[in-house]
């Protein structure tokens, strides 16, 4: 390679004290890139020390000097090439003619020799999505916004040459290839609090070469997320002294670096956070982190200003304002208070803590005396908890905190056995005129807890040869604990002797075997275990007559239609066998039924002999239908959006895909419908012949036509009991939200579109706003006023819902083709309506054929629901047209139509 120019160059940096192993590492993925033509060069003050060796070893693919090679490659020592990397760049640049060429990066989750785990950020999944170039650096902004090109890019020999930043190559680049790729691993974690000087310089330096506002914009956006938001969360763990350092340090720092429209796209506590960590203030940045680690949890003592709430009385800048936290409005008992450690010590052979908590919202600015009572109490760790509890000494009321103090003597009143108990959490029972907080963790810092000076001797039940020593200790996450011990040698030699009996040899083979019977017999309750068994045997047992399986919603809710079908049968055949299945909790399901868990052995039973099934979303897919069982599907809504084969989804998924669909659907021996839209949508989708559909409408709507009945004969008060039981009084509007499902992943809340506290804002001292997220999904509401906003997701039945309120705002919901059989005001609130028609697909025109306003922003529903009683008289020709549309057959009378077709006919009634 000495005559030939490599196609590669890897320039590894070697500052002075660079680990020789981490080079050596770096050097040998550059050589044992499948592209070999490739180089390492090793350059800075450290090369000659530390790359030594390699040069001696690799004289002809390691050196030191200039790149040589067409395209430059930056590599940090310690940090590795994927495999192809070098290969992936070079095709790119060749392909592409780019002089930029760049792919995604992964960097370790911690600092620990034993941590391998890496990922990548959120952001790469858009910027490295697919292979593409841009000529502008605004048609992918990330490279500027982001730290993109800190790694993971090569670059032309002759730019390279002309210095700069990844910033400043992306900034000036004539074509920039991105790469899905990956090219670089290993790079090291971040380091929160040591990584802002250099975040703030390059920072500087972007701001003073970016010219676009939105760039600008987003770069100080990304500034805050990705740098000065993370360090005021790692305060948290930080010694008092390395707080106070750092925030003396960073405050001019961040001079001129925080942007207040940046700052103001924050989530709440991130801004706060933020703009504390601009201003210097290292206890309050402290505090910050806290509330951030633990959200809900009211941390400081917030004061009213001009109608708001502010984090203190000391930060009235509407940086800190915190009304949107919505603290105030918390009832006492569900309220978290910081609960701080002022002293941790050991007085008499007891543990004495002081404390100071919080002072809630409620108490501020009273000037009534208020009785205070608490006690500590000791919880030991485990599925057997056992707790102590002891009073306080004293708990006062001061002026911005509740003080407290606790004697614990903890050798006579804390006896564990001394295996399987040995960690205690203290929290503090806080009690205010007579009600009960929530149980209030003690936040504790190590320079409080003296380990050595507050250990005290302990009595286990099992001796003291189990541990001897009460060890008071701060947790990972900052709260005070104690620690059953062996410190004395008689424990101690105890407990090695106890570990080594459970660790050698024997015993690893005992335990071995028993995880492997333990997951036997897992395995005996797997589903795919049960799908067999049911296949197999059950569904060739008899037929149990007379016995119906309801299910509604996958066993979420009683309710739907099953559940007006249910009600019709049990009123008209006493002594049915009735059967309902539920996901989690059985609470709220008939007490007069059979109620078996869904996917349990008894779930199983019931199925396998059921004369009838009755749901309306589908049993799972994988239970075949026993040949004497009947399946009405009531299904769960008239369609907008594309459904069944009509989907592209499904249009794109191979054949044992389609054919489980069709299994499924197969299954269904009675469909029922509700107008003829039905048919030509949900019947074609999902092939369903004729004979199979039932023209009676759904049985769930049957509440809904004769409320609308009595609405005309009688008016609309008094209102269902259902609006005493929320606590609504009669002079509030009722509006109910419930939007469709739109696919949020598991385990993560949905993102409501409406903005809900804005609601209250506008709305709060005239209506109700009721929140009814889709079955399939949860959704998370700011703390409002009292009576404003009401989470009624988990109702069991939508059609109460429907009946109670005044207003419903939704999207395209099916919701809507039920709601307009009341022939009430409805608005259409979906300012993603014409992508969400693009994406999935719609079967009509909702714009042209709604029974009500359709408005895309905050701004028009507002408007629209202050006018609703002057414009609802413009829309009720088309809401009653779009009522007998799509709901031509729901006559009332559903319920009794499906149990006198199915069930009182197979009766001989």
């Amino acid at each position: 390679m000495n005559s030939v120019e490599p196609d590669v160059s890897v320039v590894l940096d070697c500052p002075p004290g660079t680990a020789a192993a981490a080079l050596r590492d770096s050097v040998r993925s550059v050589l044992d890139q499948t592209l070999t033509a490739t180089e390492a060069v090793l350059t800075g003050a450290g090369a000659a020390e530390a790359g030594a060796a390699l040069t001696a070893d690799h004289p002809r693919r390691v050196r030191t000097g200039a790149p040589r090679g067409t395209l430059v490659l930056p590599l940090a020592p310690g940090e590795l090439l994927e495999r192809n990397a070098c290969r992936n760049l070079l095709a790119a640049a060749r392909r592409t003619d780019a002089d930029l060429i760049a792919g995604r990066w992964t960097r370790r989750t911690g600092h620990g020799t034993k941590d391998t785990k890496e990922h990548s950020p959120a952001w790469q999944r858009e910027l490295y999505g697919r292979s593409r170039v841009v000529t502008d650096p605004a048609e992918a902004p990330e490279l500027l916004v982001r730290d993109a090109l800190t790694a993971g890019y090569a670059v032309r020999r002759p730019r390279w040459a002309e210095g700069g930043t990844g910033f400043d190559l992306a900034l000036t680049a004539r074509r920039t290839a991105l790469v899905p790729n990956l090219i670089t691993t290993r790079r090291p974690a971040p380091d929160p609090l040591g990584d802002l000087p250099a975040a703030a310089a390059a920072q500087r330096h972007a701001l003073a070469l970016l010219t676009d506002p939105a760039l600008r914009a987003a770069r100080a956006r990304a500034f805050l997320t990705d740098h000065v938001v993370p360090c005021a969360r790692a305060f948290l763990g930080a010694a008092p002294a390395r707080r106070a350092e750092l925030a003396a340090a960073y405050g001019p720092l961040l001079d001129g670096l925080i942007d207040e429209g940046a700052l103001r796209d924050l989530e709440t506590l991130e801004r706060i956070a933020a703009a504390l960590l601009a201003d210097g203030d290292a206890p309050g940045v402290h505090t910050a982190a806290y509330a951030l680690a633990r959200p809900g949890t009211v941390v400081t003592a917030q004061v009213r200003h001009e109608g708001r709430a502010y984090w203190s009385a000391e930060h009235l800048h509407p940086s800190y304002d915190v009304d949107e936290l919505g603290d105030e409005h918390r009832p006492l008992a569900g309220l978290k208070l910081l609960n701080r450690v002022t002293r941790c010590a050991r007085e008499d052979g007891r543990l004495v803590v002081e404390g100071a908590v919080v002072l809630p919202p409620a108490l501020r600015d009273t000037e009534r005396t208020h009785v205070l009572t608490g006690s500590l109490e000791l919880v030991a760790r485990g599925s057997r908890a056992r707790t102590v509890t002891v009073p306080l000494d004293d708990v006062r009321l001061r002026e911005d905190t509740i003080a407290w103090r606790a004697t614990v003597p903890l050798t006579t009143v804390l006896r564990p056995r001394g295996i399987g108990d040995r960690n205690h959490d203290p929290r503090l029972l806080l009690g205010i005129d007579g009600e009960r907080l929530a149980p209030l963790d003690l936040f504790a810092e190590k320079a409080v807890v003296d380990t050595k000076a507050t250990a005290l001797p302990a009595r286990p039940r099992l001796g003291r040869l189990t541990a001897d020593t009460w060890q008071p200790y701060v947790t990972a996450g900052h709260h005070l604990a104690v620690c059953l011990l062996p410190r004395r040698r008689p424990a101690r030699t105890a407990n090695k002797l106890a570990h080594y009996a459970t660790n050698f040899r024997p015993a690893r083979v005992v335990k071995q075997r028993w995880k492997k019977l333990r997951k036997k017999f897992a395995a005996l309750h797997s589903r795919r275990t049960k799908t067999s068994v049911y296949r197999h045997l059950l569904r060739r047992l008899p037929v149990s007559r007379g016995t119906v399986v309801f299910e509604s919603h996958m066993g979420t809710c009683y309710g739907d239609s099953p559940r007006a079908v249910h009600e019709e049968l049990v009123a008209r055949r006493r002594g049915a066998r009735v059967v309902w299945s539920y996901a989690e909790d059985p609470t709220g399901f008939p007490k007069d039924a059979t109620l078996v868990r869904r996917w349990s052995w008894r779930y199983l039973w019931a199925l396998a002999r059921a004369e009838w099934w009755v749901d309306n979303q589908g049993f799972p897919h994988a239970l075949d239908k026993p040949g004497h069982t009947t399946y009405l599907q009531t299904w769960h809504g008239s369609a907008y959006k594309r459904m069944g084969y009509d989907e592209i989804r499904h249009k794109m998924q191979n054949a044992p895909q389609r054919e489980q669909l069709m299994r499924a659907v197969g299954r269904f021996d009675r469909f029922l419908v509700r107008s003829e839209h039905d048919v030509t949508t949900l019947a074609r989708a999902y092939r369903i012949p004729e004979e199979r559909l039932m023209r009676v409408g759904y049985p769930r709507n049957d509440r809904l036509v004769a409320a609308r009945a009595r609405d005309e004969r009688e008016g609309r008060f008094p209102r269902p009991a259902l609006a005493a039981r929320l606590g609504i009084p009669d002079h509030r509007t009722i509006v109910l939200y419930a939007p469709t499902f739109r696919g949020t992943p598991k385990n993560k809340k949905a993102r409501l579109l409406l903005d809900v506290r804005k609601f209250a804002e506008r709305f709060g001292d005239t209506h109700t706003l009721l929140v009814r997220a889709h079955y399939m999904e949860a959704a998370t509401l700011p703390v409002t006023p009292p009576g404003t906003v009401l989470d009624v997701s988990a109702h069991h039945d939508v059609s109460e819902l429907l009946c109670l309120a005044d207003v419903l705002v939704t999207d395209y919901s099916s919701i809507m083709f039920d709601y307009a059989l009341l022939d009430r005001p409805l608005v259409h609130f979906a300012p993603d309506l014409d992508d969400y028609s693009a994406e999935r697909g719609s079967y009509f025109d909702l714009r042209a054929r709604a029974g009500g306003p359709v408005v895309d922003t905050q701004e028009e529903l507002h408007a629209a629901l202050a006018r609703i009683k002057e414009t609802d008289a413009d829309w009720q020709e088309a809401r009653r047209a779009f009522a007998a549309e799509f709901g031509a057959y729901d006559d009332g009378g559903a319920a009794r139509a499906v149990v006198d077709a199915l069930f009182t006919r197979k009766a001989g009634r």
